[in-house]
C-alpha cells in the first residue's frame, strides 16, 4: 500500500475532511496568502475548487447591505430669478435704489447709474428714472467691436440706457461777509 502525502491531489479528492479543511482555508484566506504564509500552492488546491462541496458552498452568500444610490435634484420646475426692471420711466428714486436686475446686459447704465457685479443697475443720486434708446459705441477691445466691423458701412446699433436725472438743487445761497 502506497503512503499518501498530505498535499497529494488524489488524497484531497478521497478524503472529505481534508477537502473541507482546504475549503475553509480558501474561504477565509486568499490563495496568495496561503502560498506566502503556509507555502501551499494554488495548483494543489485546484481540485478542491471544482469538487461538489465547494461548488455548492460558493453559492451561499453572507449577510450584506446594498449600498444606497445617489439621488439628484434636477430642478426641473424651479422658480424664476425675478430679473427685470424694478423702477419705471418717470419714477422717483433715491441713491442706491435698484433700477433693474438682469442676467445678460439688456439695459446699459447711463448718467448717474452704476452697475454691480451681477449686472444690477442702481441709482447713484436721487432723481427721476429715464429709459432712452441711444447709439451704442462698444469699447475698442470688446467682442462687440469685432462684430461691428462685419456690419455694413453706416450701420449703427441702438441700445437701451437707463438714466437718472438728478433733482434740481434749490438756490439758497447766502453771502457771508469775510473778515
Amino acid at each position: 500500500m502506497r503512503k499518501t502525502h498530505l498535499f497529494d491531489p488524489s488524497f484531497i479528492y478521497t478524503n472529505k475532511v481534508f477537502t473541507d479543511f482546504f475549503f475553509f482555508l480558501l474561504f477565509f484566506f486568499p490563495p496568495a496568502l496561503l502560498f506566502f504564509k503556509y507555502n501551499i500552492s494554488c495548483l494543489v488546491l485546484l481540485p478542491s475548487l471544482v469538487s461538489p462541496v465547494c461548488a455548492v458552498s460558493n453559492l451561499v452568500r453572507g449577510a450584506s447591505k446594498k449600498a444606497g444610490g445617489s439621488t439628484k435634484n434636477r430642478g426641473g420646475n424651479s422658480p424664476g430669478k425675478r430679473y427685470g426692471y424694478k423702477k419705471l420711466d418717470g419714477d422717483f428714486v433715491h441713491a442706491g435704489n435698484i433700477l433693474a436686475t438682469q442676467r445678460l446686459i439688456r439695459w446699459h447704465p447711463g448718467s448717474q447709474v452704476g452697475i454691480g457685479r451681477n449686472k444690477t443697475l442702481f441709482a447713484l443720486e436721487d432723481g427721476i428714472v429715464r429709459y432712452t434708446k441711444e447709439v451704442y459705441c462698444p469699447p475698442p477691445q470688446s467682442q462687440e467691436s469685432a462684430s461691428m466691423c462685419q456690419l455694413p458701412v453706416g450701420a449703427v446699433l441702438y441700445k437701451t440706457f437707463v438714466n437718472v436725472i438728478p433733482v434740481r438743487q434749490e438756490n439758497c445761497f447766502h453771502l457771508v461777509q469775510v473778515m
